[in-house]
């Protein structure tokens, strides 16, 4: 499943595209994908597209009367095709443009969502949402209040929503890494300061992500056809077995919450 890099290239891909432009209308070809496409998204037509931001791993197009809401779920992308480019198989929504463009949402599973959330309204999937990580609501003291009373894996913690949004799997297992806690390690049992390292890390390690274009997975590529480049980097993820880059220990696997964890039992405590 994309995460949170991952969805904010997608954002980047495709804001020039649409912001400054008319939402002529839309064009579903499919409404059952997670959920049914609502009716306000799909008789939207001849409306400005004020902004286009994220908030966690949604996608939000800001129109004059709400947002339409995009959710990628495990095999969605967007795509930004010209007016005239026929759809494929998977290519269940066009939002059409004024600049003879269409932004295009393909997912070939359909657990990816497209919503409505109606003008000075929060839908529900955004409410209970916690801070985000990239900015200064996501800090060390936000991290050591979070973890306090909690005495499930230090690893689940940091990717619940309800304590920061979008610490997926992939940056979950690279952020405790470079902090040096182990995945496993009780929330409450991680001493004050490695939990600020950690808060640090996490931001670093997702803005790189972003920098370098978010991380290549199998269903996924930028606006623009492009691959993410931040897999080449990853130093656990997806290297169990293999020999830590510190201390070359064979780095372990488990699973943990029912996602794959990969740590080093020497480096990481």
């Amino acid at each position: 499943m994309p995460e949170l890099p991952e969805v904010e290239v997608s954002r980047l891909g495709i804001s020039p595209y649409l912001e400054n432009q008319q939402l002529v209308g839309v064009v579903a070809r499919q409404r059952q994908l997670r959920w049914w496409i609502p009716d306000e998204v799909i008789e939207l037509s001849n409306q400005p597209i004020l902004a286009v931001t994220r908030r966690a791993k949604y996608l939000l197009i800001r129109l004059p009367a709400g947002e339409i809401i995009l959710h990628l779920g495990m095999s969605g992308h967007l795509k930004v095709v010209a007016g005239d480019s026929p759809p494929g198989k998977h290519d269940h929504l066009d939002l059409l443009l004024s600049n003879n463009k269409i932004l295009r949402l393909n997912d070939t599973r359909r657990f990816g969502a497209v919503l409505w959330q109606a003008k000075d309204q929060q839908h529900p999937l955004l409410a209970a949402l916690g801070p985000e990580p990239l900015t200064s609501d996501f800090s060390a003291q936000t991290l050591v209040d979070a973890c306090g009373k909690r005495s499930a894996a230090i690893k689940l913690v940091v990717m619940d929503n309800k304590v920061v949004v979008g610490v997926g799997n992939i940056y979950a297992n690279e952020a405790l890494f470079k902090a040096g806690i182990s995945p496993t390690a009780p929330a409450n049992s991680v001493a004050d300061d490695k939990l600020a390292l950690l808060s640090t890390v996490i931001k670093e390690t997702l803005a790189a992500a972003i920098v370098q274009g978010g991380t290549t997975l199998k269903d996924f590529s930028q606006a623009d056809g492009k691959p993410g480049y931040f897999k080449q980097q990853l130093l656990v993820y997806g290297r169990g077995g293999q020999p830590c880059v510190n201390c070359q220990q064979p780095l372990t696997e488990i699973k943990l919450g029912q996602r794959t964890t990969v740590f080093c039992s020497l480096c990481q405590h």
